[in-house]
């Protein structure tokens, strides 16, 4: 079948050439000389290797249209061979050869026609191979060009869906990060709360009943906190139709009360404040409270000594929070490091910088810097 749809256009060009040798006024046709035939049959046969050798073949049949008129008794006809050749030239390759062979088709057959027309030069059927040769080229560039505009609008397509998919992907990523980012510090930040206080009420539960009891109810507020805290942020993979998922996040106006309930846990806490307090942006209030939240808890798990010091210092653009507490080489608690991970994106995130060293000293010391709003 695919070699039947590859030989019905030279069949037909054949049957168009034979058609124009044949033709005459008298009511029967002529029969045409074998040699006719003979380059009648070269040319169409040609076209089978047209998407092959497109600029050979294109050659091939100017050449039999141009010889054809020198045999008695020497017709002047349409060359379909050479049209269909040289559409094909115009197709496949690019513009400046098309027009090249073009050229090299038309003078061929224009010259032949001249030798044996009727007052040659001023005789109309001059200007047919010119008309015809023409066409073709034109048509066969137009097609070129349809096509190449095509590709490229399939190609830009695809490179907008792989983008959009890329993006996506990216934002899926960001996203599980961020959540993994909260669930850690929720997590890491209140479970620590309990493990202490819970110890502490271990230690009195027979010499201090009273203080024991007070840890416990210490238990039961962080355990209800950290259960409002992980509804919020398990809220954030509900779909956004769901607003009673979404509950107010930590802001940083509420670092006092942080710091009470490490208070409450055990771990010394003392904070300084200096300079003039901004508002925070966005980004930054709750990465600036979930910094200090997750450095005092690392206090708590790694440091040699319940406690830890805060110093909050504003200026005009940023506030640095620095968190400093007793720590020794080698030493640590149960962890993954993925405290400081999570401190360090939260700070570059809010259009920071975050540190962390481990003093000669014998001391932890953290630095983040976030920006403040304008007042």
């Amino acid at each position: 079948m695919r070699a039947l749809r590859a030989a019905a256009l030279p069949l037909l060009v054949m049957l168009i050439g034979m058609a124009e040798v044949a033709y005459t006024a008298a009511p029967d046709p002529r029969k045409p000389p074998m040699a006719q035939v003979g380059l009648l049959v070269i040319g169409s046969g040609a076209l089978l290797l047209r998407y092959r050798w497109p600029r050979t073949v294109a050659v091939v049949t100017a050449l039999c249209g141009a010889v054809l008129p020198f045999i008695p008794p020497h017709t002047i006809v349409l060359d379909a061979a050479a049209v269909v050749a040289l559409y094909t030239v115009a197709v496949q390759t690019d513009r400046r050869t098309a027009a090249t062979l073009g050229a090299v088709a038309a003078a061929l057959l224009t010259a032949s026609s001249i030798i044996w027309l009727p007052n040659h030069v001023f005789h109309i059927g001059v200007l047919l191979p010119i008309n015809y040769v023409a066409v073709a080229v034109a048509v066969g560039d137009a097609v070129r060009n349809q096509r190449a505009l095509l590709l490229q609008e399939r190609r830009r397509t695809r490179e907008a869906e792989l983008s959009r998919e890329s993006e996506a992907r990216r934002q899926v990523r960001e996203e599980r990060v961020r959540i993994a980012r909260e669930l850690h510090d929720v997590v890491a930040h209140h479970i620590t709360l309990v493990n202490a206080q819970s110890g502490v009420a271990h230690h009195l539960l027979r010499t201090d009943p009273e203080r024991a009891y007070q840890a416990l109810a210490g238990i039961k507020e962080t355990s209800r906190a950290a259960l409002d805290e992980l509804r919020a942020t398990v809220g954030l993979l509900r779909a956004d139709d769901e607003p009673e998922s979404l509950q107010p996040v930590p802001a940083f106006a509420e670092v006092d009360g942080l710091l009470e309930s490490f208070r409450a846990a055990g771990l010394d806490v003392r904070l300084t404040r200096r300079g003039v307090a901004g508002p925070l942006t966005g980004p930054a209030d709750l990465a600036a409270y979930r910094i200090v939240q997750e450095a005092l808890t690392n206090a708590s798990k790694h440091g040699t000594e319940p406690r830890a010091e805060v110093e909050l210092t504003y200026d005009d653009r940023t506030l640095t929070v620095t968190v400093t507490n007793p720590a020794a080489s080698g030493r640590s608690g149960p962890g993954t490091g993925h405290g400081l991970i999570g401190m360090r994106e939260r700070a570059e995130a809010a259009g920071g910088h975050f540190a962390a060293t481990l003093k000669a000293s014998g001391f932890f010391v953290i630095t983040a810097v976030v920006p403040v709003g304008p007042s």
